[in-house]
C-alpha cells in the first residue's frame, strides 16, 4: 500500500498505481485542469509519472501558481524552440536546452547560422505548435537501444553524449512531441497551449561541453510566462536593465576600460572609476578601524605549497591561473584567495586567548582564470580586489562575531540603499565527499549560525544543504537591485578547516595554558569592489549619490570675465574636501548646463555678476532643479552635511 501525504498533512492511500494526474482528478475537477506537475518527496515530476507502489511519500500538486512549474514550462518551452528550429533549418544537430534564471536556450548547430532577424519566423512556427497542442510523451529505452535511435537520427552530438555524459546509465528518457524526439530527463507540462507568452531574446556563440576545443554552437536565449503581463513587464525590465548597463555607462562616463592589449577580465580603474572606489575604500576602512580590525597587506602570489597547504590548490585547479616555474624549481602562484596569507600573518608571533578574537583585514587582490564566454565587464573577472578579512577566534567568541559580520555587511547594504534583501545559509550536504573536515565541527558549526541568523530575525532566511564552502558553512545576502534583479553581495564564512591539524595547525594558549585550535571567520560585504561597483552603476544608473560620486560639483561661468570669481568657489570647495570641476570655456551657459546634466554631475553652480557681487553662487541640483541662489558659506555646509550622513 502507498501512503500519500498532501501539504495539509491529510494521507491518501492507494493500493494500486497512481499518477499525479489521478490524484487531482480524485481531489476536483476543476484541480486536475490546472494541475501542471506535482513534487514527490521533494523532486518534480510530470502529471503522468508512476508513483510508487508501497510505502510513505510527500506530494504536492504544481499549478501555475508554483515556481515549480514556472521553470517546467520553460523546459518545454525550449523544446518547443528547438522543434521550431528544426522545421525551418535543414540538419539541425541538437545540443542541450536548459532553463536559466529567467528563461532558458537551445545550443545547436545549423548549416545555415541563424542571426535575430529569424527570430519572428521562429516564433510564428512556435506559436503554430502551440495551437496543434500536442502533448509532450515520455519514452524511457535502454541505452543501446537510445544510441541507435539517435543515430538514425543523425543527432552526432546526443550520440557522444549518450556513449560518454550518460555512459553508467542502462535506461535513459526522451520526450516525444509530434515528429520531435529529444533526449531528455523531464519533465514537462502536459500541454503546450500552457505557453501563454514567450519571447526570443539573443543568440551568442558557445562550444559543445563549454569546451573551446569542441564544435561551435549557436546558443538560442528565450524566455516563456504563463501571462501576457508578466512577460510585458519583463521585457521592460530588459530595456531599463540595457540603459543601466555597466559597461556601457561604465565607458560613456568614464569610470573603468578593459583593454585587450592588457587582457579581457581585468579592470583598468580610469580616475572617475578610481575616485569611486577610494570612497568605497574609505568607507569600509573606517568602519575596519571601528570594529577592531588590524589591516595589513600581503602579496598578491605565493608559493604553491601554501596553496596546496590550505586546499585551495588543486581543489580550484580549474579556475586558477597555472603555476609559474623558477629555474630553481620554485613554483609560484597568482593567489586565488587571500585567506592562506592571513594565515600565515596569524601565525606571526604566539597566541594567547588574552588576544582573540584576531581580526586581520585587508583590500587583497586575486586572480580567477574565469572562461572567456563568463567574463562580463566588472561582474565577471579574472583579477579583482576583495574587501577581505579573517578572524580568528575561540569558539565562545564564534556566535558574537559572526552576528557583528552580519550586521556590518546590514549596515553596507542599508548604506547603498539596497535595503531589499534575503540571507541565504549555506550547509553540507553529507552525502557529498567534497567537503573536508571534521563532521563534528560542522555540525557546531551550522547549529552556531543557524541560531544566531534566527535570533537576528534575518530577512527570508532560508537553508540549502549542498552550498556550502568545501571548508565550511556561510550565509550570502542575496540583493535585488531597483530593477528587482538579484545578485549576490556579501558573504561570510565560518571555517574550523583551515586552523586544523590537517591544515595550517593554527593554536592559541587557553586558560588552562595548554594550546587549542582557533576558530576562522571569513568575511567580505562588498565581495570585490569590482563587482560591486559594476552593481552600483547599474542601480543608481552612474547617478551616484552625493558622498560617492567622482565629480560632486562643477562650477559654471556665464561668461569669461567671471573667471577668476568661479575660481575662488573651486579653490573654497576644494579647502572644503568637495571633489570639484570648473567651466570656463566660452560657450553658452545652457550648453554648459546641458553638459553638466548629461555628466550627472550632482550639483551646478552658476557664476554671473549677481554672484560675484554677493559672495553667492546659484545652485542646479540634479534631482531637484534649480535651488536658486544661495551664500557660497551655506551651500559648503549643505555638501558636507549631505557627505557625512551619506544621503542617497
Amino acid at each position: 500500500m502507498l501512503k500519500v501525504v498532501l501539504p495539509d498533512g491529510s494521507v491518501r492511500e492507494y493500493e494500486r498505481s497512481v499518477t499525479p494526474m489521478d490524484i487531482a482528478a480524485e481531489i476536483g475537477t476543476g484541480l486536475a485542469k490546472a494541475t501542471l506537475g506535482a513534487v514527490l518527496d521533494g523532486n518534480v515530476i510530470g502529471v503522468d509519472a508512476q508513483l510508487p507502489l508501497t510505502g510513505e511519500v510527500t506530494f504536492r500538486l504544481l499549478t501555475k501558481k508554483d515556481v515549480e512549474s514556472l521553470e517546467m514550462m520553460r523546459h518545454s518551452a525550449a523544446h518547443l524552440m528547438a522543434r521550431a528550429v528544426m522545421r525551418l533549418y535543414k540538419n539541425v544537430q541538437l545540443a542541450f536546452g536548459p532553463t536559466v534564471e529567467n528563461g532558458f536556450y537551445y545550443d545547436l548547430w545549423t548549416e545555415t547560422p541563424i542571426s535575430e532577424e529569424d527570430f519572428p519566423k521562429i516564433e510564428a512556427e512556435m506559436k503554430k505548435l502551440i495551437q496543434a497542442d500536442e502533448p509532450f510523451e515520455r519514452i524511457e529505452l535502454s541505452k543501446a537501444e537510445a544510441v541507435k535511435l539517435c543515430r538514425e537520427m543523425g543527432q552526432t552530438l546526443k550520440v557522444e553524449h549518450l556513449n560518454e555524459g550518460l555512459a553508467e546509465n542502462e535506461t535513459v528518457s526522451f520526450y516525444r512531441q509530434g515528429e520531435f524526439l529529444d533526449l531528455c530527463r523531464g519533465p514537462h507540462i502536459p500541454s503546450p497551449k500552457s505557453i501563454a507568452a514567450f519571447k526570443l531574446l539573443s543568440i551568442a556563440g558557445a562550444y559543445w561541453k563549454g569546451d573551446a576545443s569542441r564544435q561551435q554552437l549557436q546558443r538560442l536565449y528565450a524566455t516563456a510566462f504563463f501571462g501576457k503581463k508578466e512577460l510585458e513587464d519583463y521585457l521592460f525590465q530588459l530595456d531599463e536593465a540595457k540603459k543601466r548597463d555597466h559597461r556601457v555607462l561604465g565607458k560613456r562616463h568614464e569610470l573603468f576600460l578593459i583593454d585587450s592589449r592588457v587582457g579581457q577580465g581585468l579592470i583598468l580603474w580610469l580616475p572617475k572609476g578610481a575616485l569611486l572606489r577610494r570612497q568605497l575604500e574609505n568607507f569600509i576602512y573606517g568602519e575596519l578601524i571601528k570594529r577592531g580590525y588590524t589591516p595589513v597587506t600581503t602579496p598578491p602570489i605565493g608559493k604553491v605549497e601554501l596553496y596546496q597547504i590550505s586546499g585551495h590548490y588543486p581543489y580550484y585547479a580549474d579556475s586558477q591561473f597555472p603555476p609559474i616555474e623558477m629555474q630553481d624549481g620554485d613554483r609560484f602562484l597568482l593567489r586565488p584567495m587571500n585567506c592562506p596569507h592571513h594565515v600565515v600573518v596569524y601565525q606571526s608571533k604566539p597566541r594567547s586567548y588574552r588576544d582573540l578574537p584576531v581580526r586581520i583585514a585587508e583590500f587583497g587582490t586575486v586572480h580567477r582564470f574565469e572562461q572567456s564566454g563568463e567574463l562580463n565587464g566588472m561582474t565577471r573577472v579574472r583579477g579583482f580586489t576583495q574587501d577581505d578579512a579573517h578572524i580568528f577566534c575561540t569558539e565562545e567568541q564564534v556566535e558574537e562575531e559572526f552576528r557583528d559580520c552580519l550586521e556590518m555587511t546590514q549596515m553596507v547594504l542599508k548604506t547603498m540603499g539596497f535595503d531589499d534583501y534575503r540571507v541565504r545559509l549555506s550547509f553540507r550536504d553529507w552525502e557529498n565527499e567534497k567537503y573536508v573536515g571534521d563532521p563534528e565541527n560542522w555540525r557546531k558549526a551550522q547549529a552556531a549560525l543557524e541560531k544566531v541568523c534566527k535570533n537576528m530575525n534575518l530577512p527570508s532566511l532560508e537553508i540549502v544543504e549542498g552550498e556550502a564552502a568545501f571548508y565550511g558553512p556561510k550565509a550570502d545576502f542575496i540583493v535585488k537591485d531597483c530593477l528587482g534583479r538579484q545578485w549576490q553581495l556579501g558573504t561570510v564564512q565560518l571555517d574550523y578547516n583551515l586552523p586544523s591539524a590537517e591544515r595550517f595547525n593554527l593554536e592559541y594558549i587557553g586558560a588552562d595554558n595548554k594550546p587549542h585550535k582557533p576558530v576562522m571567520i571569513h568575511r567580505a560585504p562588498f565581495g570585490s569592489f569590482e563587482r560591486f561597483t559594476g552593481i552600483l552603476i547599474e542601480h543608481f544608473a552612474a547617478a551616484f549619490p552625493l558622498w560617492l560620486a567622482p565629480e560632486q560639483v562643477r562650477v559654471l561661468t556665464v561668461s569669461q570675465k567671471f573667471e577668476d570669481c568661479a575660481g575662488t568657489v573651486v579653490k573654497r570647495l576644494l579647502e572644503a574636501g568637495i571633489r570639484v570641476t570648473a567651466n570656463y570655456d566660452a560657450e553658452k551657459i545652457g550648453s554648459k548646463i546641458r553638459d553638466g546634466r548629461l555628466d550627472l554631475v550632482p550639483y551646478l553652480c552658476v557664476v554671473g555678476a549677481k554672484e560675484e557681487e554677493t559672495d553667492t553662487v546659484a545652485v542646479r541640483d540634479r534631482k531637484e532643479g534649480e535651488l536658486g541662489v544661495v551664500p557660497v558659506s551655506d551651500f559648503i555646509a549643505k555638501l558636507q552635511n549631505e557627505i557625512s550622513s551619506k544621503k542617497l
